[in-house]
């Protein structure tokens, strides 16, 4: 991993992100989006077998496809998922918010009403690895907030199938219909409905670039989550860090993309070499090595800072996916941080159980976004409405600021409005 320091003045290289793959895909994925459009399940299936190299008979997982593949996922998964899915039930139950309702003097009502989405749409994806805890992520906080009917879409392998782990997490988390469809098409589907998938109000969840380009195109047909990119982790280490931990960590979220993006901050030198050590002492037996081995290799970096305070800056600058605290007081530090998705406290708080079983959702802000995006919760799963009631009296108290507001704006008919309760000619 390449070292840096901000003493050398290399916040600029600190900051920056490196890209192999950089490909505009926009003319792909808008030719794809167009041909769903104009042909539904037919579109589907031929692009399931151009893109894909899959033929299918049906789009639809059947409930004898999800009844084997629970018998096939051994008790334990089972019960580790059921585990899970308790965790996140619990932590994402207090996010739900309440509407309310004001009463003022003079009769008037306002209140503000929450209610759920009718149709979701989960994308799971697959592809190099398989993911049945973004099953339990996505869907369980929409079932929390009433969703009336979440489909979920996956690709398959090359004979058709969708991982068991997966279709027994569907089960777990209550998905209503699984579709054996990934991709631009996938989403192209879920945002406009073909002849077996339903149109939805929103797509969540995360996939290639194809697919973030595809959910990119569709807002504002439908909601999306977020546009996900690569994940990324940054460590601020102090003296008390295990080096052996550390690189296991960052070695975690390097094996999810050639493109993730693992960062540690410390202020300590000889845990820089020891990181590094262990870095290439544990990629030797890692089985996804030679994604990881690229990861660290495009975006990999150490950066030697001078105190703590100075590390939680960088970190607020690259607004990281995930930021663990491996120091020895991470509560002292909680308060400084500003932009991080999800924030993992203590030397015993690997980002991986946050991935899995802890709780909190695991789908987060990436590349920085974490300035302004969210973990996905509750709230992605309703819609607010305000509502008011005036009586006449309290109208036409508020009658002349209206028609002047109207008249500043030169929207007469606005001020018409008003004056034609009131009495006053037009």
């Amino acid at each position: 991993m390449r070292v840096y320091s901000t003493e050398k003045d290399q916040l600029t290289a600190i900051l920056s992100r490196s890209y192999s793959e950089t490909a505009d895909v926009s003319a792909v994925v808008t030719k794809i989006i167009e041909r769903v459009q104009k042909d539904g399940d037919q579109a589907l299936y031929q692009l399931i077998e151009e893109i894909d190299q899959v033929s299918l008979s049906s789009l639809a997982v059947t409930e004898a496809e999800i009844e084997a593949a629970k018998s096939a996922v051994s008790t334990e998964l089972l019960e580790v998922m059921t585990q899970a899915k308790e965790n996140i039930l619990a932590f994402h139950k207090k996010q739900v918010r309440q509407g309310f309702v004001s009463t003022e003097p003079n009769g008037v009502v306002m209140g503000q009403r929450i209610s759920p989405l009718a149709r979701v749409g989960v994308y799971v994806p697959g592809g190099t690895a398989a993911y049945p805890s973004t099953v339990l992520m996505d869907v369980l906080p929409a079932k929390i907030a009433g969703v009336k009917k979440i489909v979920m879409i996956t690709p398959t392998d090359h004979e058709g199938n969708v991982p068991a782990a997966i279709l027994a997490a569907a089960s777990i988390a209550g998905v209503d219909n699984v579709y054996k469809v990934g991709g631009a098409h996938g989403v192209a589907a879920l945002a406009y409905g073909t002849e077996t998938i339903p149109k939805v109000d929103k797509i969540v969840g995360p996939g290639n670039i194809y697919v973030a380009t595809a959910k990119k195109m569709v807002y504002g047909e439908v909601d999306i989550d977020m546009i996900a990119g690569p994940s990324d982790v940054l460590i601020v280490a102090d003296h008390t860090a295990n080096p052996r931990w550390v690189a296991a960590d960052l070695l975690a979220q390097a094996e999810h993309d050639k493109l993730a993006q693992a960062i540690l901050v410390t202020t300590e030198e000889d845990l820089i070499d020891d990181v590094q050590a262990e870095i290439a002492q544990q990629l030797a037996t890692l089985p996804r090595r030679a994604i990881a081995e690229a990861a660290i290799e495009t975006n990999g970096k150490i950066i030697l800072v001078k105190d703590l305070a100075e590390g939680l800056s960088i970190a607020n600058q690259i607004a990281p996916e995930h930021l663990e605290l491996a120091v020895a007081e991470p509560f002292a530090l909680l308060g400084k941080v500003e932009n991080a998705g999800s924030v993992f406290l203590g030397h015993h708080t690997p980002e991986v159980l946050g991935d899995y079983f802890a709780g909190p959702n695991h789908t987060l802000p990436t590349e920085g976004t974490a300035r302004f995006y969210s973990p996905l919760s509750v709230d992605d799963f309703v819609k607010k409405s305000s509502y008011l009631y005036y009586t006449e009296e309290a109208m036409r108290e508020a009658a002349h600021a209206v028609e002047l507001f109207a008249e500043t704006e030169e929207l007469m008919g606005h001020a018409r409005s008003m004056k034609v309760r009131r009495g006053e000619e037009a």
